[in-house]
């Protein structure tokens, strides 16, 4: 092994003397703060788009086509991982941190001119090429720069940066979403638009202060195209069919073509990774490590319940709950609080004692346990139940953020630090993508059906039904949009019938009180002819006369025995029910309720055709009487149950996995250092890695 000469300069060399710290404190400070500036900017993007999708789906039309925008960025998002982990191994990560931060803006601006939900998930896709260097190599990063057992003092900068972000992110994302227009700019578009500012100082940042040696090991690298497509060939169509299966239909032509072309990409992505050997995006020979094998899987797992899960929680506080998007944002705090109570815990815990192994297990299973309480949401569910939910899921959820990514790290090579975690980026990204697409794609599969089958209930039904006849309920401005999205499709067809069945009775009272009058005064004029009070041939301009005096008052009466038999008034000659009439309208409600709720029960489309409207756009619930929204909310909450029952058995699985996971014993130095005492550092302050 050959040692390397000593040099002065800002990057203290490895001297013959034995081995010395590659940076010093002073330099990895420098380069934290260029990480926290991508961390920021990465970190507060997420928490104002997610405080703000609401708005964003309803305002162009496509709230149900909000998983679009999403996997669309965590599609690309992923699929990128890996790459930059592979390309920063072999070219630095810093100009690759760099490429990362400027995409990411300009997808940002690109967003900001979005005029549809389609073209928003494009642009987003295009920023998500970006966000993938902010996600991947800060964690690179700092395996090169800090030993495991010293990432504990230096964690509180991150979690600093991740604090003030999720604190602001909301506030900021609730303004922006609140506000109808911004310097001629609709207010949600400066979701997008405030990333140019932040990411343009976040860039100055990382170029001043990012500085790391150069680790220079490949001398003819060979880049790994194939498996890059390869990788994309096996998600595209699989992301596509998890969010179109629920239109297509599951066993459609299109979604099989899907299946097949993800299950040929996938293998042959394979088959590339192992032709490629060491140049492998991901090498193979990863897996051969059983500790980063299990910690793949369990990431995989862990992703596909946490982000598919935590989906619905912002959705859940503004649809449901009724908060409005700054609200909602903050309500989320619960669950980042106990993310940095438990991390910074047991980033202290690993520090102090060198031990790690258990938080895969307490991890996991603390955060199913908080998908189980989160299960019992209702429709009536106090906010703070909610949140003590969101919290215990927070505590799981801090114990594996770093634990997973550590023991990959500390499962390999030094020099195969980069493509390491960012394979463990990528799989724990692929989980929480499928996991995306997957769970909104059911949450909206289910929600038209349950909000037609919560309309059977009956106390619901009649609450809401009461309502939607009450003219003074129905015809207040805030009830409008909801009158027309579900209610008026329903309960005009039944006044329509009601009143045509009214006008039919009216019309054979009417009939048989003028015949009854004809009948009894000509029996009285003929006995009167027939006595001689009467000449016979005055006899019919007397019938004449005293049936059209008669006949206005028994018309009157037969009018009134209807209206009293159907609870309804008279009116101008007719019968028709005064829905304004309390006793009139529950009379009917009283009548209509189990005949409609029959034909829920038996899937008549007649009953449901209210209900199944889109969901593209929910601000019809908007100030709603909580009466008109409650089946839409039963519906709601309902759904998002089914999506906690499957985030809590996917986490009870990575529980029981957590069993077969052995963690390696923790690294006493950094990636770099490692390279450096093993090999030299050169005059131009480059690692020579030698053989």
């Amino acid at each position: 092994m050959s040692t390397a000469t000593t040099r002065t300069g800002s990057t203290p060399a490895v001297t013959t003397d034995g081995p010395k710290p590659i940076m010093t404190h002073r330099q990895i400070l420098f380069v934290i703060y260029g990480l926290m500036a991508g961390m920021f900017l990465s970190s507060l993007d997420q928490t104002i788009v997610g405080t703000a999708i609401r708005t964003i789906g309803d305002d162009l039309h496509g709230l149900d086509q909000q998983a679009w925008v999403t996997t669309a960025y965590l599609i690309t998002s992923t699929i990128s991982v890996p790459i930059y982990g592979k390309l920063s191994d072999i070219f630095g990560r810093r100009p690759l941190f760099i490429f990362g931060i400027t995409v990411f803006i300009i997808g940002s601006v690109l967003s900001t001119f979005s005029t549809s939900m389609l073209m928003l998930a494009g642009f987003r896709a295009f920023q998500g090429i970006g966000a993938g260097a902010l996600m991947s190599l800060p964690l690179a990063i700092m395996a090169d720069i800090l030993a495991p057992r010293e990432r504990a003092k230096y964690q509180g900068y991150f979690f600093a940066v991740f604090g003030v972000s999720s604190l602001i992110g909301p506030l900021v994302g609730g303004i922006f979403a609140g506000a109808d227009e911004i310097l001629w700019l609709s207010g949600w578009r400066w979701v997008f638009l405030i990333n140019l500012p932040i990411g343009l100082i976040a860039l100055g940042m990382v170029i001043a202060f990012l500085h790391l040696p150069k680790v220079a090991k490949h001398e003819n690298p060979r880049i790994d195209w194939w498996g890059a497509t390869a990788v994309i060939v096996a998600l595209v169509p699989l992301l596509l069919v998890a969010e179109q299966g629920r239109e297509w239909g599951w066993g459609s032509v299109g979604a099989i073509a899907c299946y097949v072309i993800g299950g040929l990409g996938a293998i042959g992505f394979v088959l590339i990774e192992i032709a490629m050997k060491n140049d492998a995006i991901i090498p193979i020979r990863l897996f051969r490590s059983s500790t980063f094998s299990w910690a793949t899987i369990i990431g995989v797992l862990v992703g596909f319940g946490m982000f598919g899960a935590m989906m619905t929680i912002p959705l859940y506080m503004q649809i449901v709950a009724g908060l409005t998007p700054t609200e909602s944002g903050f309500a989320m705090l619960p669950m980042v609080v106990g993310l940095m109570t438990s991390s910074m815990a047991a980033g202290q815990i690993t520090s102090r004692t060198g031990k790690y192994g258990i938080f895969p297990r307490t991890g996991t299973l603390t955060t199913a346990i908080g998908f189980l309480l989160l299960t019992f949401v209702s429709s009536t569910t106090s906010i703070w139940f909610m949140m003590i939910g969101m919290f215990v899921v927070g505590l799981g959820l801090g114990q594996l953020m770093q634990s997973l990514t550590m023991a990959s790290q500390n499962a390999v090579d030094a020099p195969d630090m980069g493509v390491a975690t960012s394979a463990a980026t990528f799989f724990r990204q692929i989980g929480g993508t499928l996991g995306t697409a997957i769970m909104l794609s059911v949450l909206f599969t289910l929600l038209p059906t349950n909000i037609t089958h919560s309309m059977a209930d009956k106390p619901t039904l009649t609450a809401a039904l009461n309502a939607a006849l009450d003219p003074a309920v129905a015809g207040e401005k805030q009830n409008k949009a909801v009158m027309d999205q579900l209610w008026t499709p329903i309960v005009g067809p039944l006044q329509e019938n009601i009143q045509s069945q009214l006008d039919t009775g009216v019309a054979q009272a009417k009939t048989s009180a003028k015949d009854a009058v004809i009948s009894a005064v000509t029996d009285a004029v003929n006995q009167a002819v027939a006595a001689g009070q009467l000449p016979a041939a005055a006899a019919q301009a007397a019938i004449d006369a005293q049936v059209a005096e008669a006949t206005p008052g028994a018309e009157a009466k037969a009018l009134q025995a209807v209206a009293d038999k159907a609870h309804a008034s008279v009116t101008d000659g007719t019968v028709s029910v005064d829905w304004s009439d309390k006793d009139q309208r529950t009379y009917w409600v009283d009548q209509l309720v189990p005949e409609i709720a029959k034909k829920i029960d038996s899937g008549s489309s007649e009953a449901s055709s209210g209900t199944s409207s889109s969901v593209s756009d929910t601000s019809f619930l908007n100030g709603a009487d909580a009466a008109l929204t409650k089946p839409f909310m039963v519906g709601f909450t309902q759904a998002i149950d089914v999506i906690y029952w499957v985030g809590f058995g996917v986490l009870m699985l990575a529980f029981a996995l957590s069993w077969f996971f052995k963690a390696p014993p923790l690294r006493t130095r950094s990636a770099l250092q490692e390279m450096a005492d093993g090999a030299g550092v050169s005059e131009t302050g480059t690692i020579r890695v030698q053989s």
